[in-house]
Protein backbone atom coordinates (compact mmCIF):
# COMPACT_ATOMS: atom_id res chain seq x y z
CA UNK A 1 0.00 0.00 0.00
CA UNK A 2 0.92 3.77 -0.97
CA UNK A 3 2.55 5.61 2.20
CA UNK A 4 0.70 8.46 3.28
CA UNK A 5 0.95 11.63 5.18
CA UNK A 6 -1.03 14.40 6.77
CA UNK A 7 -1.53 17.68 5.80
CA UNK A 8 1.07 19.26 8.09
CA UNK A 9 3.25 17.24 6.84
CA UNK A 10 2.12 17.75 2.96
CA UNK A 11 2.31 21.57 3.51
CA UNK A 12 6.08 20.92 3.89
CA UNK A 13 6.67 19.08 1.12
CA UNK A 14 4.46 21.30 -1.13
CA UNK A 15 6.72 24.44 0.59
CA UNK A 16 10.29 24.07 0.54
CA UNK A 17 12.05 25.64 -2.31
CA UNK A 18 15.00 23.35 -1.36
CA UNK A 19 15.85 20.08 0.26
CA UNK A 20 18.63 17.76 0.91
CA UNK A 21 19.03 15.12 -1.12
CA UNK A 22 20.80 12.18 0.12
CA UNK A 23 22.00 8.95 -1.88
CA UNK A 24 24.88 6.06 -0.89
CA UNK A 25 28.16 5.53 -2.24
CA UNK A 26 29.73 2.44 -3.50
CA UNK A 27 31.79 2.44 -0.60
CA UNK A 28 28.63 2.32 1.99
CA UNK A 29 29.16 6.13 2.87
CA UNK A 30 26.21 8.54 1.82
CA UNK A 31 26.20 11.88 -0.10
CA UNK A 32 24.22 14.85 0.65
CA UNK A 33 23.15 17.34 -1.82
CA UNK A 34 20.73 20.59 -2.31
CA UNK A 35 17.86 19.90 -4.62
CA UNK A 36 14.83 21.61 -5.48
CA UNK A 37 11.82 19.99 -5.12
CA UNK A 38 9.20 22.69 -6.67
CA UNK A 39 6.42 21.04 -4.78
CA UNK A 40 6.27 17.43 -6.26
CA UNK A 41 4.34 14.71 -4.18
CA UNK A 42 1.33 12.49 -4.80
CA UNK A 43 -0.58 11.30 -1.66
CA UNK A 44 -2.34 8.99 -3.54
CA UNK A 45 0.00 7.40 -5.05
CA UNK A 46 2.68 8.02 -1.91
CA UNK A 47 5.37 9.61 -4.06
CA UNK A 48 7.85 12.92 -4.41
CA UNK A 49 10.22 14.03 -6.23
CA UNK A 50 12.82 16.61 -7.58
CA UNK A 51 14.28 17.94 -10.95
CA UNK A 52 17.94 17.53 -11.69
CA UNK A 53 20.09 17.85 -15.26
CA UNK A 54 21.87 15.00 -17.65
CA UNK A 55 24.17 17.42 -17.14
CA UNK A 56 24.48 17.08 -13.63
CA UNK A 57 24.08 13.32 -14.26
CA UNK A 58 26.64 11.93 -11.32
CA UNK A 59 23.88 11.69 -8.70
CA UNK A 60 21.95 9.69 -11.31
CA UNK A 61 25.06 7.61 -11.43
CA UNK A 62 24.63 6.30 -8.05
CA UNK A 63 20.83 6.45 -7.90
CA UNK A 64 20.60 3.77 -10.81
CA UNK A 65 23.08 1.82 -9.05
CA UNK A 66 21.51 2.10 -5.76
CA UNK A 67 17.85 3.38 -5.93
CA UNK A 68 17.72 3.93 -1.69
CA UNK A 69 17.78 7.58 -1.16
CA UNK A 70 16.61 10.21 1.23
CA UNK A 71 15.08 13.79 0.82
CA UNK A 72 15.61 15.92 3.80
CA UNK A 73 12.96 19.24 3.97
CA UNK A 74 14.84 21.04 6.62
CA UNK A 75 13.99 25.06 5.76
CA UNK A 76 11.65 27.37 5.60
CA UNK A 77 13.02 30.36 3.64
CA UNK A 78 11.68 31.44 0.51
CA UNK A 79 9.04 28.67 0.05
CA UNK A 80 5.42 28.82 -0.47
CA UNK A 81 4.38 26.96 2.87
CA UNK A 82 3.64 28.20 6.23
CA UNK A 83 6.39 29.75 7.64
CA UNK A 84 5.48 28.75 11.14
CA UNK A 85 5.29 24.82 10.53
CA UNK A 86 8.97 24.22 11.66
CA UNK A 87 8.90 20.54 10.99
CA UNK A 88 12.47 18.36 9.95
CA UNK A 89 10.96 16.09 7.44
CA UNK A 90 12.81 12.94 5.62
CA UNK A 91 11.43 10.98 2.99
CA UNK A 92 13.08 7.68 2.76
CA UNK A 93 11.79 5.81 -0.35
CA UNK A 94 13.48 3.82 -4.06
CA UNK A 95 14.31 6.50 -6.95
CA UNK A 96 13.51 5.92 -10.59
CA UNK A 97 13.60 8.11 -13.54
CA UNK A 98 13.16 8.59 -17.00
CA UNK A 99 16.61 9.63 -18.52
CA UNK A 100 15.19 10.56 -21.82
CA UNK A 101 11.45 12.75 -20.77
CA UNK A 102 9.08 13.42 -23.37
CA UNK A 103 8.13 17.00 -23.81
CA UNK A 104 4.86 16.68 -21.94
CA UNK A 105 6.89 15.54 -18.69
CA UNK A 106 9.16 19.04 -20.14
CA UNK A 107 6.43 21.09 -20.10
CA UNK A 108 4.65 20.24 -17.15
CA UNK A 109 8.26 20.85 -14.92
CA UNK A 110 8.45 24.09 -16.23
CA UNK A 111 4.77 24.52 -15.17
CA UNK A 112 5.59 23.19 -11.77
CA UNK A 113 8.89 25.12 -11.21
CA UNK A 114 7.63 28.53 -12.26
CA UNK A 115 6.01 29.25 -8.81
CA UNK A 116 9.14 28.57 -7.13
CA UNK A 117 12.15 29.48 -9.64
CA UNK A 118 10.30 32.18 -11.55
CA UNK A 119 9.38 32.01 -15.22
CA UNK A 120 12.18 30.70 -17.36
CA UNK A 121 14.31 32.58 -19.92
CA UNK A 122 13.05 32.51 -23.47
CA UNK A 123 14.42 34.10 -26.66
CA UNK A 124 16.68 33.14 -29.74
CA UNK A 125 19.87 33.58 -27.27
CA UNK A 126 18.39 31.80 -24.06
CA UNK A 127 16.50 29.24 -25.38
CA UNK A 128 19.91 27.90 -27.16
CA UNK A 129 22.11 28.36 -24.13
CA UNK A 130 19.92 26.58 -21.76
CA UNK A 131 18.60 23.89 -24.21
CA UNK A 132 21.17 21.63 -22.01
CA UNK A 133 20.00 22.83 -18.77
CA UNK A 134 16.23 22.96 -19.43
CA UNK A 135 15.46 20.83 -22.52
CA UNK A 136 17.43 18.01 -20.59
CA UNK A 137 15.84 18.19 -17.03
CA UNK A 138 15.21 14.82 -15.47
CA UNK A 139 12.18 14.29 -13.35
CA UNK A 140 13.34 12.00 -10.25
CA UNK A 141 10.16 10.42 -8.44
CA UNK A 142 10.70 8.46 -5.30
CA UNK A 143 8.67 5.57 -3.96
CA UNK A 144 8.56 6.62 -0.43
CA UNK A 145 9.19 3.83 1.98
CA UNK A 146 8.98 5.68 4.79
CA UNK A 147 8.70 9.66 6.57
CA UNK A 148 10.26 10.46 9.74
CA UNK A 149 8.97 13.92 11.10
CA UNK A 150 10.28 15.61 13.91
CA UNK A 151 8.44 18.68 15.79
CA UNK A 152 11.24 21.14 15.32
CA UNK A 153 14.04 21.98 12.64
CA UNK A 154 16.56 20.89 14.82
CA UNK A 155 15.01 17.56 14.99
CA UNK A 156 14.24 17.07 18.48
CA UNK A 157 11.92 15.00 21.17
CA UNK A 158 10.14 12.01 19.32
CA UNK A 159 9.64 11.80 15.93
CA UNK A 160 6.26 10.63 13.64
CA UNK A 161 6.99 7.52 11.55
CA UNK A 162 4.77 7.03 8.68
CA UNK A 163 5.42 3.67 6.50
CA UNK A 164 7.80 1.19 7.74
CA UNK A 165 8.93 1.21 10.91
CA UNK A 166 12.70 2.44 11.56
CA UNK A 167 14.98 -0.03 11.45
CA UNK A 168 17.86 -1.43 14.00
CA UNK A 169 20.71 1.42 15.15
CA UNK A 170 23.44 0.63 12.14
CA UNK A 171 26.58 -1.08 13.20
CA UNK A 172 29.78 0.56 12.80
CA UNK A 173 31.49 0.32 9.75
CA UNK A 174 34.82 -1.00 8.66
CA UNK A 175 37.06 2.05 8.99
CA UNK A 176 38.47 2.82 5.11
CA UNK A 177 42.36 1.12 3.97
CA UNK A 178 43.34 4.77 3.96
CA UNK A 179 42.32 5.72 7.27
CA UNK A 180 39.75 7.82 8.83
CA UNK A 181 41.67 10.71 9.67
CA UNK A 182 40.88 14.24 8.18
CA UNK A 183 42.32 14.63 4.83
CA UNK A 184 42.53 18.58 4.54
CA UNK A 185 42.60 20.99 6.47
CA UNK A 186 40.06 20.56 9.21
CA UNK A 187 39.93 24.16 10.50
CA UNK A 188 39.13 25.82 7.27
CA UNK A 189 36.89 22.93 6.40
CA UNK A 190 34.90 24.00 10.13
CA UNK A 191 35.20 27.12 9.13
CA UNK A 192 32.95 27.50 5.64
CA UNK A 193 30.38 25.14 7.38
CA UNK A 194 30.27 27.32 10.05
CA UNK A 195 29.59 30.17 7.77
CA UNK A 196 26.44 28.75 6.38
CA UNK A 197 23.05 28.63 8.26
CA UNK A 198 22.09 25.08 6.74
CA UNK A 199 23.92 22.05 7.89
CA UNK A 200 23.13 17.96 7.22
CA UNK A 201 24.97 14.72 7.83
CA UNK A 202 23.56 12.13 6.25
CA UNK A 203 24.64 8.50 6.68
CA UNK A 204 23.71 4.71 5.46
CA UNK A 205 21.37 2.91 7.99
CA UNK A 206 20.89 -0.83 8.53
CA UNK A 207 18.67 -1.07 6.28
CA UNK A 208 20.66 0.79 3.22
CA UNK A 209 18.71 3.78 3.16
CA UNK A 210 20.23 6.83 4.35
CA UNK A 211 19.68 8.89 7.51
CA UNK A 212 19.50 12.16 7.46
CA UNK A 213 19.55 14.65 10.45
CA UNK A 214 20.63 18.59 10.99
CA UNK A 215 24.07 19.48 13.01
CA UNK A 216 25.53 22.17 14.58
CA UNK A 217 29.15 22.94 13.67
CA UNK A 218 31.96 23.59 16.28
CA UNK A 219 35.87 24.10 16.43
CA UNK A 220 38.44 21.97 14.24
CA UNK A 221 41.34 19.96 15.65
CA UNK A 222 44.04 17.71 14.37
CA UNK A 223 41.13 14.76 14.80
CA UNK A 224 38.53 16.74 12.95
CA UNK A 225 35.44 19.07 13.00
CA UNK A 226 33.60 18.93 16.38
CA UNK A 227 29.73 18.58 15.60
CA UNK A 228 26.39 18.23 17.96
CA UNK A 229 24.06 15.95 16.78
CA UNK A 230 20.22 14.81 17.24
CA UNK A 231 19.51 12.27 20.22
CA UNK A 232 19.04 8.94 18.44
CA UNK A 233 22.08 8.97 15.64
CA UNK A 234 24.03 5.87 15.09
CA UNK A 235 26.84 5.52 17.52
CA UNK A 236 30.45 4.90 16.69
CA UNK A 237 32.24 5.01 13.61
CA UNK A 238 30.86 5.07 9.98
CA UNK A 239 31.39 7.15 6.80
CA UNK A 240 29.30 10.10 6.31
CA UNK A 241 28.36 12.89 4.27
CA UNK A 242 28.00 16.64 5.49
CA UNK A 243 26.05 19.37 3.25
CA UNK A 244 26.05 23.46 4.61
CA UNK A 245 24.69 25.74 2.42
CA UNK A 246 22.72 28.79 2.06
CA UNK A 247 20.33 30.33 -0.78
CA UNK A 248 18.29 32.74 -1.50
CA UNK A 249 14.53 33.63 -3.30
CA UNK A 250 14.24 31.60 -6.06
CA UNK A 251 17.46 30.31 -5.46
CA UNK A 252 19.55 33.25 -7.26
CA UNK A 253 22.43 33.11 -4.85
CA UNK A 254 23.88 30.00 -3.63
CA UNK A 255 26.53 28.94 -1.80
CA UNK A 256 26.80 25.29 -0.94
CA UNK A 257 30.09 23.08 0.48
CA UNK A 258 29.92 19.10 0.58
CA UNK A 259 32.16 16.82 1.99
CA UNK A 260 32.75 13.15 2.46
CA UNK A 261 34.53 11.69 5.26
CA UNK A 262 34.04 9.83 8.89
CA UNK A 263 32.46 10.56 11.67
CA UNK A 264 32.73 9.01 15.05
CA UNK A 265 29.54 9.64 17.46
CA UNK A 266 29.58 9.67 21.03
CA UNK A 267 26.22 10.50 22.21
CA UNK A 268 25.70 13.52 20.81
CA UNK A 269 29.01 14.91 20.57
CA UNK A 270 30.91 14.15 17.14
CA UNK A 271 34.05 14.58 15.66
CA UNK A 272 33.58 14.61 11.68
CA UNK A 273 37.13 14.31 9.69
CA UNK A 274 36.82 15.26 5.98
CA UNK A 275 37.96 13.55 3.19
CA UNK A 276 36.75 14.99 0.47
CA UNK A 277 35.50 18.62 -0.99
CA UNK A 278 33.45 20.05 -3.20
CA UNK A 279 31.09 22.61 -3.93
CA UNK A 280 30.25 25.88 -5.51
CA UNK A 281 29.18 29.81 -5.36
CA UNK A 282 26.49 31.34 -7.74
CA UNK A 283 26.27 35.01 -7.92
CA UNK A 284 22.88 36.69 -6.71
CA UNK A 285 22.00 37.76 -10.05
CA UNK A 286 19.39 35.88 -12.24
CA UNK A 287 21.37 36.82 -15.60
CA UNK A 288 24.59 35.68 -14.45
CA UNK A 289 23.22 32.30 -12.90
CA UNK A 290 21.75 31.32 -15.86
CA UNK A 291 24.76 32.14 -17.99
CA UNK A 292 26.88 29.63 -15.37
CA UNK A 293 23.98 26.60 -15.55
CA UNK A 294 24.04 26.71 -19.11
CA UNK A 295 27.75 26.30 -19.25
CA UNK A 296 28.11 23.97 -16.39
CA UNK A 297 25.36 21.88 -18.23
CA UNK A 298 26.96 21.61 -21.34
CA UNK A 299 30.00 21.16 -20.50
CA UNK A 300 28.40 18.34 -17.98
CA UNK A 301 26.91 17.09 -20.87
CA UNK A 302 29.55 16.37 -23.21
CA UNK A 303 32.08 14.60 -20.14
CA UNK A 304 29.04 12.68 -19.61
CA UNK A 305 28.98 11.81 -23.51
CA UNK A 306 32.66 11.10 -23.91
CA UNK A 307 32.65 8.86 -20.66
CA UNK A 308 29.68 7.28 -21.94
CA UNK A 309 27.42 8.07 -19.03
CA UNK A 310 24.61 9.03 -21.06
CA UNK A 311 24.30 6.18 -23.06
CA UNK A 312 24.36 4.03 -19.79
CA UNK A 313 21.67 6.37 -17.93
CA UNK A 314 19.24 5.35 -21.26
Amino acid sequence: MAVTWPDDIDDVLRGDLTAGLAYITPAGGAVVTAVSPIGLRDRELGTVGFTTSLGFGRKLDRMKREPKVALAYHAREHGLGDPANQRFVVVQGLATFDAEPDQTVLDRIGEQATPYLGAPRRGRFWDRWLSAYYADRVLVTITVTRIIAWPNLDATGEPEVYGEPLPDTADAQKPPAKGTGPRMDSAKAAASAAKLPHRLLAYRQSDGYPAVVPVRVGDSSSAGISLTVPAGVAQGGRRAGLLTHTYRPQLVGLECRQHTGWIEVDSTEATYAPHTRSGFIAPPNKTLLLLANGFMARRGLAQARKQGRLDALR
